[in-house]
């Protein structure tokens, strides 16, 4: 199933043993897990899930359900998101912990929006309004699918741009910058199969090259004394700890982070998240500082990622939710306000509509309707 150079270079990069233990977890099947949104969600919807030990809401499920067809996933009450992925989460909280006052983020590569979604909890929770997070993504058709996944999560203090790196400029703008950089995509191989068909033994030297040309572009961006995030879902060393070797070495910064970050395996310049060892498909992921005296950033405004409300909340079960994101015709009740309202499931807005009363208009946005039988 595996290439044998892909088996050589995961032996390099992990050690014969953990290489092992992650290939036998390969063949298996992939866990499902979620993420909760605590402005919306204070619970885990899903029963027997397993509490994920580095993430704050993270949950592994017992089984994957069809997120189609539960309107709490509509409403962004959590974010479907792989296991080890919410690592690089938990290292952005531990190295920013310690920084103070209005922080500006940037997400550079941030299609779909777990990563942005991770992060905006964590900045949401310990600064309140004091920061501005912007998720970036350079891919067009890809653009689309992160700003409607960050309006649905709905924190006001995130925007959404599609820029390439190159195009933020010379001048300091972040005290932060996560860069989750394409990559050889290893840890796609036992969901996308096309992954496992496509890697070849050139295509690690090739992504390494490509991501050390993005931090190069977005480097001026980041203030001295900023903090950058490097992430992959790889697992070999030369997109991993001899990308962020180069990092410190060629752009000069300290390579940081804490002496361990449970349960990922410590690598020389990061941490690795290996199938086996967790649930998840693999994470790499490090944290450097950026050489120089810290600069004080002008704050800068994000437009609003939240959705707005058009009218009054109208609360419907579940059945007339489904029917609703389909974009079905409703009946509201009897005493239910005329005129623009906003449906809502369980509390949490899902949309507008417009109530005539004998009956109400859908104004679901058609590309969000749900396609499936409901």
């Amino acid at each position: 199933m595996f290439k044998p150079a892909f088996i050589s270079l995961l032996k390099e990069s992990a050690g014969e043993k953990y290489a092992g233990i992650a290939l036998e977890a390969l063949e298996k099947e992939p866990s499902t897990s979620v993420r909760l949104n605590p402005s919306k969600l204070k619970e885990c919807p899903f029963e027997g899930a397993e509490i994920i030990p580095w993430s704050p809401y993270g949950y592994i499920l017992k089984e994957r359900p069809v997120f189609t067809l539960d309107p709490l996933f509509h409403a962004g009450a959590y974010y479907v998101q792989e296991s080890s992925a919410m690592i690089v989460g938990e290292l952005f909280r531990q190295v920013t912990k310690d920084m103070e006052g209005h922080l500006n983020v940037l997400d550079l590569c941030a299609a779909p929006g777990g990563k942005t979604t991770d992060i905006a909890v964590s900045l949401r929770e310990r600064l309140g309004d004091n920061f501005s997070l912007i998720a970036n993504e350079p891919v067009k058709n890809r653009y689309g699918i992160l700003k409607g996944n960050v309006e649905t999560w709905g924190d006001k203090r995130v925007g959404v741009v599609s820029k390439d790196p190159s195009a933020f400029g010379n001048e300091p703008m972040f005290d932060v910058i996560v860069t989750d950089v394409p990559c050889s995509g290893e840890g796609m191989f036992r969901k996308d199969p096309r992954a496992l068909q496509e890697w070849t033994p050139e295509l690690p030297a090739f992504c390494a090259a490509r991501s050390k040309r993005i931090i190069a572009d977005i480097w001026p961006a980041l203030r001295s004394g900023g903090i950058l995030i490097y992430s992959t879902c790889t697992f070999n060393h030369l997109e991993n700890d001899d990308t962020v070797e180069w990092i410190a070495r060629e752009l000069g910064a300290d390579i940081i982070g804490p002496e361990e970050l449970p349960p990922s395996l410590r690598t020389k310049n990061g941490f690795l998240m290996l199938p086996g060892l967790v649930p998840g498909e693999g994470q790499y992921a490090a944290a450097l500082r950026k050489h120089g005296e810290g600069e004080v950033l002008q704050r800068f405004p994000v437009t609003a990622g939240g959705q707005a409300a058009e009218g009054p909340m109208v609360d419907v079960d579940r059945a007339t939710a489904l029917r609703y994101l389909h974009g079905d015709s409703i009946k509201l009740p009897e005493d239910a306000p005329r005129g623009p309202v906003t449906i809502s499931f369980k509390g949490l807005p899902l949309g507008p509509a417009k109530n005539l009363g004998s009956r109400c208009n859908n104004l679901y946005p058609k590309g969000k309707r749900i396609k499936m039988d409901v």
